[in-house]
């Protein structure tokens, strides 16, 4: 095995590593030329670096639970899934040149994932194109709203229906449906928060009156941020949402009046509030008691666990919040006019996506302090349901 540097470093493989394993001309082909990249934005190949060309027999410590057809087909990368979940193994097959993706601690049932290794690298290369707005996407570039992310994922989309006789997998499904949403809202500009979130956005999500916008006078004193108090005037946030409701009975209260009015009284554990909990706002709750909270100060927000007396960043502000609670609600109603196919046949790879494009507009949930990420948790909770 040798490693090349041309611009981007390639894994490549000699005829004899290849051996009986791969009898795939056009697979053998590349391989022992161009080579594979050790890395793309999606997946890496440098597995076959450190641990040369293994066969998913030896990579699970022999074949007595594999059937007979997996145990020759050959371990070459593995997916790089946001920090925190486990990595899926790319799987060649040798004999066909056909890619399957799975996790060696249960391998018995590989997903399709290419129908070979130039289209799977095609296919990386086009999604890296989304990503950066380049190649043939360039002309997308600096241009926002849903119907920009409408044309992204029809775009994307047909470039891998191209590969795959339209027959498309899940995975990469789930990435022409989910990555281009990130170009539903564009950078906020003069208003002071990270996006620029048309208030018709939702209202066309979630249905005309049921998006609550909220008047002066339900603001308590220590909101100070002007910016998320003219967002909230504004543009406002949904009502019911998936996994959130406001609080539209009361003027928005602070995390202590809260507190005070709601959870004391022998019903209730007495709960340790922050020292700063006359700035926290609680704009609605959670599920499992966690408390919806925006610093009136700052305009982050976070989440109050009521059980662990403990907060936690959840959104870099306000309109962060809006586009997450945008995004789970439209991909429920992507995947149910797909018929749930892509959280039943591919909830992990869908949950990834759905990080990936969260992180793509808000970074909260991938800072590398972040101890703990009430959405990042949430996506990847397949018993729960939530996608």
């Amino acid at each position: 095995m040798s490693t090349t540097d041309a611009g981007v470093p390639a894994i490549t493989l000699t005829e004899a590593e290849l051996g009986r394993y791969v009898t795939h001309a056009p697979t053998r082909g590349l391989l022992t030329g161009p080579g594979l990249p050790a890395d793309t934005g999606l997946l890496t190949f440098s597995p076959l670096r450190t641990n040369g060309l293994r066969t998913l027999a030896d990579a699970t410590d022999g074949p007595l639970h594999l059937a007979e057809e997996l145990r020759d087909r050959l371990v070459i990368g593995e997916l790089l899934n946001p920090a925190g979940m486990e990595r899926e193994s790319i799987l060649l097959d040798g004999d066909t040149g056909e890619l399957t993706t799975a996790y060696l601690l249960d391998p018995s049932a590989p997903r399709p994932f290419a129908p070979s290794l130039a289209t799977l690298l095609r296919f990386a290369a086009v999604t890296e194109e989304l990503a950066g707005l380049r190649g043939r996407f360039t002309a997308l570039a600096g241009q926002y709203g849903p119907r920009t992310a409408t044309e992204a994922s029809r775009l994307l989309l047909a470039l891998f229906e191209e590969g795959t006789d339209g027959d498309v997998p899940a995975y990469w499904k789930a990435a022409a449906l989910i990555r281009p949403l990130a170009l539903v809202v564009g950078p906020g500009t003069a208003r002071g928060l990270t996006l620029d979130v048309p208030a018709r956005l939702l209202d066309q999500e979630f249905g005309h009156g049921r998006v609550v916008r909220y008047e002066e006078v339900d603001f308590p004193a220590t909101l100070t941020h002007e910016p998320t108090r003219r967002f909230l005037r504004e543009t406002g946030l949904p009502e019911a949402a998936v996994l959130f409701h406001t609080d539209t009975d009361v003027p928005l209260p602070t995390l202590r009046e809260y507190v005070t009015d709601e959870r004391t009284g022998d019903a209730f554990p007495p709960i340790e509030l922050p020292a700063h909990a006359d700035h926290l706002i609680r704009l609605g709750h959670l599920v499992e008691d966690n408390s919806l909270v925006i610093d009136g100060r700052t305009g982050a927000v976070l989440t109050f666990s009521e059980p662990e007396a403990a907060l936690y960043p959840l959104n870099t502000d306000v309109s962060t919040l809006a586009f997450t609670l945008w995004l789970l609600h439209h991909e429920r109603t992507i995947d149910e006019h797909l018929g749930n196919e892509l959280s039943t046949e591919a909830y992990d790879q869908l949950a990834a996506a759905m990080i990936d494009t969260l992180s793509a507009v808000d970074p909260t949930g991938t800072a590398h302090d972040s101890e703990w990420h009430y959405w990042t948790e949430l996506f990847q909770d397949e018993a729960g349901g939530v996608l």
